[in-house]
C-alpha cells in the first residue's frame, strides 16, 4: 500500500505525495494533478498515469503499457521504463526525463517540449515520432527510425546506433555526436551538424539545406539528391559516388573522396579525389567547380 500524504501549500492547491507505492490494474492514478511520486512501481495494468498534470516522478519503475498519455508538466528522475512499458509517452507535453533507463520501444509519439538528460534508450525502435521542441543531452540510442518526422531538435552528445535516424525531421541542430546509421537524415530540412561522426550508407538523400561543420563522414554513396549542401572542414573517408544530383553545393573537404558522381552545380574543394564521373548527358560538368589540391584525379565519362 502506498504512503500517501496531502500537503497544503498555502495559497496553492493541495499537493499529494506518494512514497513506496505499488499500483496495478488499469488507470490507477487517472487524472491525478499536483503530485510527487517517489520509490514507486507501476505493475501490470495499462495507462497508470493517463491525463495527469504537474507530476514529479523519482525512482519510479513502469512495467506495463502506455504509462504517460495525454499528460502535461511532467518531470522524471532516476527512473526505469521496462520493456513492456511500450508506446509509453504519447500526446504528452512539457516532459523532462533525467538519469533514466528507457527499455521500451515506441516511447514518444506526437509529444512536445521534451527534455532528456543522461538517458539511455535500450530499444528505440520507432521512438520520438512526430514530436517537436526536443532537447537531447547525453542521450544514448539503440534502435531504428529514431526521431522520424520530428522538428525543432537540439542535440548535444547524442550517440545513435540504429538505421534511418531523423528521417523526415526539420530544424535539427547537433553537436559532438556519433551516428552509426544507414540512411541517416533522409528527407530532412534545415539540418546543421557540428563536430560529429557519421558512419553509414546513403547519408542524407533527398534533404534540403544541410550543413556539416568539422565532421567526419564514412558513407557508401552518401550525400546525394541534396539541395543546399554546405560542408566546412570535413573529413570524408571511404566514400564513393558522392554528391550525385546535388545542387547548390559549397563543400570544403580535407581528405580524399573515392569518387564524385553527377553533381548538378556548386563548388567542391577536396584534398584529392579518386574519380570524377559525369555520365548523365543532362548535367553540365562546367556547372560544378571541383577544386582538387593534389593531382591524383581521374575523370570518367
Amino acid at each position: 500500500m502506498a504512503n500517501i500524504k496531502i500537503i497544503n501549500q498555502g495559497s496553492k492547491k493541495m499537493r499529494k505525495q506518494i512514497n513506496e507505492g505499488y499500483f496495478d490494474g488499469e488507470r490507477p492514478l487517472f487524472k491525478i494533478h499536483g503530485a510527487d511520486i517517489k520509490d514507486t512501481t507501476f505493475g501490470q495494468g495499462e495507462s497508470p498515469l493517463k491525463e495527469v498534470d504537474d507530476v514529479t516522478l523519482d525512482d519510479v519503475v513502469f512495467k506495463w503499457k502506455y504509462p504517460l498519455w495525454y499528460a502535461k508538466h511532467i518531470k522524471v528522475d532516476n527512473s526505469i521504463f521496462e520493456t513492456m512499458s511500450r508506446s509509453g509517452i504519447w500526446y504528452t507535453h512539457d516532459i523532462e526525463i533525467n538519469n533514466s533507463a528507457l527499455q521500451a520501444p515506441k516511447l514518444f509519439r506526437r509529444a512536445s517540449d521534451i527534455k532528456l538528460n543522461n538517458v539511455h534508450f535500450a530499444d528505440a525502435e520507432e521512438t520520438m515520432w512526430t514530436c517537436k521542441d526536443i532537447n537531447l543531452n547525453n542521450v544514448q540510442v539503440n534502435g531504428n527510425y529514431f526521431g522520424k518526422d520530428s522538428e525543432n531538435i537540439y542535440a548535444e552528445n547524442l550517440n545513435v546506433v540504429g538505421n534511418y535516424v531523423f528521417d523526415g525531421a526539420k530544424n535539427v541542430e547537433v553537436h559532438n555526436s556519433t551516428f552509426v546509421s544507414k540512411d541517416a537524415f533522409w528527407n530532412c530540412e534545415n539540418v546543421t551538424i557540428y563536430d560529429s561522426k557519421i558512419s553509414g550508407e546513403y547519408l542524407a538523400w533527398n534533404t534540403k539545406n544541410i550543413t556539416l561543420i568539422n565532421c567526419t563522414i564514412e558513407s557508401d554513396q552518401g550525400l546525394c539528391y541534396i539541395d543546399g549542401l554546405k560542408m566546412v572542414n570535413c573529413k570524408v573517408l571511404r566514400t564513393d559516388l558522392a554528391f550525385e544530383y546535388c545542387s547548390n553545393i559549397d563543400a570544403d573537404i580535407t581528405t580524399n573522396v573515392m569518387s564524385i558522381k553527377n553533381p548538378i552545380n556548386g563548388v567542391i574543394k577536396v584534398e584529392s579525389v579518386g574519380k570524377v564521373i559525369f555520365d548523365d548527358p543532362e548535367i553540365d560538368p562546367k556547372a560544378t567547380d571541383i577544386q582538387v589540391n593534389s593531382d591524383l584525379c581521374q575523370r570518367g565519362a
